[in-house]
């Protein structure tokens, strides 16, 4: 895979400067991310007054959406809720999928569907202004305003140290960001070795051997020497993919590595010299890995700091247009999405991010294929993509137990009572959250409520 782009850095900017970005007043608005069928990224800032929207109105943004009428919703910020309402147009307004019979409040971030055009409110539209996904034909992958903000953090810490620690969901671009961490230190154009190493995926009993070395002699069968992992990375970047799951044992001895600089393979009697960067990831949170006793906490101090957490795909809806249109180009350039097919995806959680998505969308592709059909509709897609996978008896979800009632509540309160914020904070669909509530009513146990009308 390509490294993405790092977008561009004013090296004149001080520190303070950042900082007043970061204590800079949010500013809600709408990001219309479909505009007549395309991927868009338009950017609007929204207040009390709110905005009209429609194809016969001045600022000319549905020109070409036949669907939309000429004034066809009105969208205003009040007291942190969006107030969304259809202005008797002719084709109807619909928010996270449902049609708005009149003016409507919705807590959170929510999703507006005009004619052929989606419109993506959120609580500050002032990254949107800045970087927008790249434009069809362009290579690497698509980088929106969210995900920009980390490779930032990424360029900063490539300058100010060796280490970086990557958190982010399965899925989300871990190995992506480590790329860019080395090519942010080494050049594009450098021929510094990048090592990428799953630490889930290692064998048991071979950790020390794959990531040190061995030499010629130290166990049955070693009848030459074995370079490690460490020393293949000398001089680059080595990536550790979730390295949460690497035995204690072997922790310590990592930790000795970075701190002498030098690898002992195992049945060598002398250390060798090791020079390298390292980029670290987890799906887990590693401070709480710590306090459980089960990741090193001298190593995380080591390991842990600077840190970048990747927003998830569901955080990241302006990115999903132009991520569906590249699928659906690599099964064959002469598919298109129908709006449906968009608006069902950006209404889903993606538990597995955009690597889920890339993949479901190929497979509602090739089954539009086998109808002979040139567009792609909601319907192709599977009942089951991009929503946590919910198993009988205990609903199970994926990477771990169910949510309790405690965490329904929370999450409940946290996004005021508004069902998607609710359900996607919990890594569910809507119905899901719905059907579960109700599941444990019926069961007799008590179970937090939905806010009324949603």
């Amino acid at each position: 895979m390509v490294a993405p782009a790092m977008p561009k850095h004013d090296e004149t900017r001080d520190d303070s400067s950042r900082v007043i970005d970061q204590q800079r007043r949010p500013r809600p608005g709408v990001v219309v991310i479909v505009m007549a069928g395309e991927p868009a990224c338009v950017a609007l800032e929204v207040g009390p007054v709110g905005i009209e929207l429609g194809r016969g109105l001045p600022s000319g943004l549905f020109a070409d959406d036949d669907r939309v009428s000429r004034k066809h919703v009105r969208i205003r910020r009040t007291r942190g809720e969006w107030h969304v309402m259809d202005l008797e147009s002719r084709n109807g307004t619909f928010v996270d999928g449902e049609p708005l019979t009149s003016e409507g409040a919705f807590a959170g971030e929510v999703l507006i569907r005009v004619g052929h055009s989606l419109i993506w409110a959120v609580d500050d539209v002032t990254p949107f202004r800045v970087v927008r996904p790249r434009e069809r034909g362009a290579t690497g992958p698509v980088v929106g305003a969210r995900l920009a903000r980390a490779w930032e953090e990424i360029a900063l810490a490539s300058r100010s140290g060796t280490t970086l620690y990557v958190r982010g969901e399965s899925g989300a671009g871990k190995e992506l960001a480590a790329r860019a961490f080395h090519e942010a230190r080494f050049g594009k154009q450098s021929r510094a070795p990048f090592v990428a190493v799953n630490c889930a995926a290692i064998p048991e009993g071979l950790a020390e051997r794959l990531l040190f070395g061995a030499q010629r002699g130290a166990y049955s069968g070693a009848n030459a020497d074995a370079e490690g992992y460490l020393q293949a990375a000398h001089k680059g970047t080595l990536f550790l993919d979730e390295i949460a799951e690497l035995d204690p044992l072997v922790q310590a001895k990592l930790l000795r590595v970075l701190e002498m600089r030098e690898v002992l393979p195992l049945g060598a009697t002398r250390p060798r010299a090791v020079e390298l960067a390292v980029c670290v990831a987890s799906h887990k949170n590693l401070r709480d890995e710590v306090a459980r006793s089960r990741f090193r906490e001298d190593l995380y101090f080591r390991l842990g700091r600077p840190e970048v957490q990747l927003p998830p795909l569901r955080e990241r809806l302006d990115e999903l247009p132009h991520l569906i249109a590249c699928a659906l180009a690599e099964v064959d350039v002469q598919l298109a999405p129908s709006i449906g097919l968009v608006e069902t995806c950006a209404l889903r959680a993606w538990p597995g991010n955009v690597r889920e998505l890339l993949h479901e969308v190929r497979r509602a592709a090739h089954r539009a294929l086998h109808e002979s059909a040139t567009v792609v509709e909601a319907q192709h897609l599977s009942s089951e993509a991009g929503l946590a996978i919910v198993g009988s008896g205990d609903d199970a979800r994926a990477h771990g137990q169910p949510p309790s009632d405690e965490e329904i509540a929370r999450a409940l309160d946290a996004n005021k009572g508004n069902v998607r914020g609710t359900a996607r904070a919990l890594g569910m669909h809507r119905n899901q959250l719905r059907r579960w509530l109700d599941k444990r009513a019926s069961q007799g146990s008590e179970a937090p409520q939905l806010k009324q009308g949603q």
